[in-house]
Order: structure tokens, then C-alpha cells, then sequence
């Protein structure tokens, strides 16, 4: 006996004890299991998120720096296609004063 309590009462109370904090405990560990499941899962995602994003940025840059690239490559083609255009409109104005030239001599040799 102990303090007037048979000793089976205080051995039953006490796996009673040990059994509620066991299953206290299982419970507590299941939770902590299904907290640290969802966070990997929320990691996942944040991981894949910010690739997604960092590819993005990649994708950004390299349109940017073909959109500079193009952009340069064009002035330089309108400022060739002004040069041939400046230089056929020499080239037609040379032929027209080349065939009035043709057409006074022969004009004035009777031709």
C-alpha cells in the first residue's frame, strides 16, 4: 500500500498516465509529421516559382538584348538604304543629263 492506496490503483493510474502522454505524444508527432510535409511541399513550390521566375528574367534579358541588337541592326540597314537611295538619284540624274548631252549633239550634227 502506499499511503493507504493499494499498490494496483496507483500501477493502473500510473500506465493510465504513461498511456495518455504515449498517445499524446503520437498525436503531437503526427501533426509535427503533416506540418514538416506540407512545408517541404510549400519549399517545392517556392523553389519551382523561383526558377520560373529566374528563367523568366533570363528570357527578359535576352529579348532585350535582341531587341538592342535588332534595333542597331536596322539603323544601320536605313542608313544604307538612304546612301543607295542618295546614290541612285545621282546616278538617274547623271543619266538624264547624259542623254540630254547625247541628244543636243545629235541635234546639232543633224542626227
Amino acid at each position: 500500500m502506499t499511503d493507504g492506496v493499494p499498490v494496483s490503483i496507483v500501477a493502473n493510474g500510473m500506465t493510465d498516465l504513461v498511456s495518455e502522454a504515449a498517445g499524446n505524444m503520437d498525436a503531437a508527432l503526427q501533426r509535427l509529421t503533416k506540418a514538416i510535409s506540407s512545408l517541404e511541399v510549400s519549399i517545392e513550390r517556392r523553389i519551382h516559382a523561383d526558377r520560373s521566375l529566374n528563367d523568366l528574367q533570363s528570357d527578359l534579358q535576352r529579348l532585350g538584348e535582341d531587341r538592342s541588337r535588332l534595333a542597331n541592326d536596322l539603323d544601320k540597314v536605313e542608313a544604307r538604304a538612304n546612301r543607295l537611295e542618295d546614290a541612285n538619284k545621282d546616278v538617274s540624274r547623271r543619266l538624264v543629263s547624259a542623254m540630254e548631252t547625247i541628244r543636243n549633239v545629235l541635234d546639232a550634227h543633224g542626227g
